[in-house]
């Protein structure tokens, strides 16, 4: 399953659509989720945002070994777009060191 998290852009096809981090993290934990594209401003950033998601998926791959989908950002704020990057790189990087370990 690819998942979609924003609140304004239309959803691309084939891909399931969210609004809030908790909906994506949900779809996220039913391990379905091949691929996710993120926003990161979601217009109630108290509700969280697209890096959210990300904080919990590091989380999920360091403490569980959760293998995460491949991840994309499509926000257009660029400095959150930096942070989000960066913690994509994160989440690969003890991702690829969880794989190690289980071999």
């Amino acid at each position: 399953m690819k998942v979609f998290l924003d609140d304004e852009r239309a959803t691309p096809e084939g891909w399931v659509r969210t609004f809030w981090p908790e909906e994506a993290i949900a779809l996220l934990n039913t391990g379905q989720v091949t691929e996710l594209s993120l926003d990161h401003d979601l217009g109630d950033d108290a509700h969280g945002t697209g890096y959210t998601v990300l904080l919990w998926q590091e989380e999920q791959v360091i403490v569980h070994g959760m293998l995460p989908p491949i991840i994309h950002v499509h926000s257009a704020n660029s400095s959150a777009r930096l942070k989000m990057d960066a913690a994509i790189a994160a989440i690969n990087r003890h991702a690829g060191n969880c794989s190690a370990e289980h071999r």
